[in-house]
């Protein structure tokens, strides 16, 4: 059966390198949403928590039910149907609506729209988001806002931090006027970090950087990150390919010579994203995917008994025209992980 296999020293190396930078490992939120980009939630967790990290970021409190006693403190970005109270829990308020939703006591972080226009409150708004979380009995532990292009050559991210800075002062004096504790505050995610020389904020939402990828302009000075994943396959069976014979749908490989080819057991079902014939890839050792992906496996000119389909995305991200985080988080969440 085809799986995954995460490399222990590879995300020790990342997290290392990101604690490097930012100068405090406590200031990382590593943000496992999604089944941890596809890398899978409890296995990143784990390897987390043993390098020391107190804090975590996911997408619900089903996810966040799962890793409850690995952090300190987990935030819940888009789920404010709290059934139970965790201390560990904190609940992003992207809107009103959800200070509304909240049970009393639950501990909060406020977004703030500095510019992306999805989700979070304006400079204007704040204040009476304030006091509204305190006729609600919920506790402010966090403000926090989200970059819409930081990994681009843009001037948008310092505009976006400076509107970030002014939330930050506004907030700070509306809680020393109404005596609530100073919150945390926190704005950077994978690629903002790395364009930071001083991160002086309280935390960073580390998110693919953690899993060996930036997908940032190449004129940044990135880091040097290990992808953690790698794809695996076992051989179903081989066979001889005549000379302009076909294989698989549409026949859009075509044979030119007598060659041995295998099936191996993974497919577009198992998140492998289709090759449609005329795009080619190579595997790692140099093999090449033969015409198109099927749902349950491919054909490939190889006769190993396993191969490694990918063990860096980069390359199939661009074949597809789009992003590693794509890649990865497509994986069927059912294949088996193993970490080494």
């Amino acid at each position: 059966m085809a799986k995954i296999i995460i490399n222990k020293s590879h995300y020790f190396h990342n997290l290392q390198t990101i604690t490097n930078h930012i100068g405090d490992k406590n200031k990382i939120a590593v943000v496992l949403k999604d089944n941890a980009y596809g890398h899978g939630l409890l296995e990143i967790a784990k390897l987390a928590n043993e390098f020391g990290i107190k804090s975590a970021v996911v997408r619900n409190v089903e996810e966040a039910k799962k890793i409850e006693t690995l952090f300190e403190q987990i935030l819940i970005l888009a789920d404010s149907n709290l059934e139970s109270y965790s201390h560990t829990f904190h609940i992003a308020i992207n809107g009103f609506e959800d200070i509304k939703r909240l049970p009393e006591k639950t501990n909060v972080h406020l977004k703030v729209d500095t510019g992306m226009h999805r989700n979070g409150f304006l400079l204007e708004e704040l204040e009476e988001a304030i006091h509204g979380l305190l006729e609600k009995k919920l506790i402010l532990t966090g403000v926090f806002t989200h970059f819409r292009s930081a990994d681009e050559l843009s001037c948008e991210f310092f505009w976006q931090r400076s509107v970030f800075i002014q939330a930050k002062n506004l907030v700070e004096s509306i809680c020393e006027k109404l005596f609530l504790p100073i919150p945390k505050f926190h704005c950077a995610n994978s690629s903002a970090l790395f364009r930071f020389k001083n991160y002086n904020f309280d935390m960073a939402r580390i998110g693919i950087a953690q899993y060996g990828y930036l997908d940032t302009n190449p004129i940044f000075d990135n880091p040097e990150l290990k992808p953690v994943m790698s794809l695996w396959a076992n051989k179903i069976v081989t066979r001889e390919l005549k000379k302009n014979q076909k294989v698989g749908y549409s026949g859009k490989f075509v044979a030119d010579e007598n060659i041995k080819i295998s099936t191996y057991d993974v497919g577009y079902g198992d998140g492998f994203l289709r090759l449609n014939g005329d795009k080619q890839y190579y595997t790692p050792k140099g093999y090449r995917v033969l015409g198109k992906v099927s749902m349950d496996n491919i054909s490939v000119d190889s006769i190993e008994d396993e191969i490694c389909i990918f063990d860096d995305v980069k390359e199939l991200a661009k074949i597809h025209n789009t992003i590693s985080y794509e890649i990865t988080t497509t994986l069927n969440p059912n294949l088996p992980k193993e970490v080494r």
